[in-house]
């Protein structure tokens, strides 16, 4: 499965997409809407009102909706976290017959009432992962030593990145990169206890972008053992 970010319906006003919203649950009867539902009625892809607000839940809350849960209380949020967890586990994308207790927390068939079907619910996670809100660019202010000995603040030029990794670009590279140490190999599908992180490779102080192709999978001992060297 490939992780690609759609980039339809960019220009449209934060408002217009919230009262699609409104449109798209008062055609429903209700005071809420689903993923699912909106991307069967809406004019906008869930995915581009994701991005723009961060969630679909934030969305809800901006539009003056109620949340969007199942009759036992579940949210889109949940189940996508669910199958993230779930999929870290195994390294691979989670089969309809892994989904199940004491592996996960809800069954295959609730996803199959939320979506339709397992393959829908897992569309719609691969279109949650990427939906993290684009970071806004912000400047970086460094102290510098004057001539004279006072130490001056300096505003560098704007960074279209910001330095958090978010757990969900951190998924992708997991993903991306096998659940394996791009350095050495390990990876706790083969070693139990292996603990991977995903850090810059031009480090961000010396002005590497929290862009996923300059992310990469190093087990602990490897990150810890970098510092701040990179590869010229």
């Amino acid at each position: 499965m490939k992780f690609e970010l759609e980039e339809s319906n960019r220009g449209i006003l934060d408002e217009e997409l919230l009262e699609d919203m409104r449109r798209s649950a008062k055609a429903l009867g209700r005071e809420t809407i689903t993923i699912a539902e909106y991307e069967e009625r809406g004019k906008a892809h869930p995915s581009t009102i994701q991005r723009r607000f961060g969630s679909w839940t934030k969305a809800l809350k901006l539009a003056g909706l109620q949340p969007s849960r199942s009759k036992i209380g579940i949210t889109d949020d949940e189940l996508f976290e669910n199958i993230k967890t779930l999929w870290i586990s195994l390294g691979r994308q989670p089969r309809y017959d892994e989904v199940k207790a004491p592996s996960s927390k809800f069954s295959a068939g609730t996803y199959e009432k939320r979506f339709g079907s397992w393959s829908k619910a897992l569309g719609r996670f691969v279109a949650w992962v990427n939906s993290d809100s684009p970071d806004q660019p912000q400047q970086n202010v460094e102290e510098e030593q004057s001539a004279a000995g006072s130490t001056v603040q300096i505003a560098s030029a704007k960074r279209s990145t910001r330095r958090e990794i978010s757990d969900r670009q951190r998924f992708r590279i997991l993903v991306r990169d096998g659940f394996r140490c791009k350095s050495c190999g390990a990876s706790p599908l083969m070693k139990p206890g292996v603990e991977l992180h995903v850090d810059h490779i031009l480090p961000w102080s010396k002005g590497g972008e929290t862009a996923d192709d300059n992310l990469e999978t190093k087990c602990k001992q490897c990150n810890l053992g970098k510092g701040n060297a990179f590869n010229a």
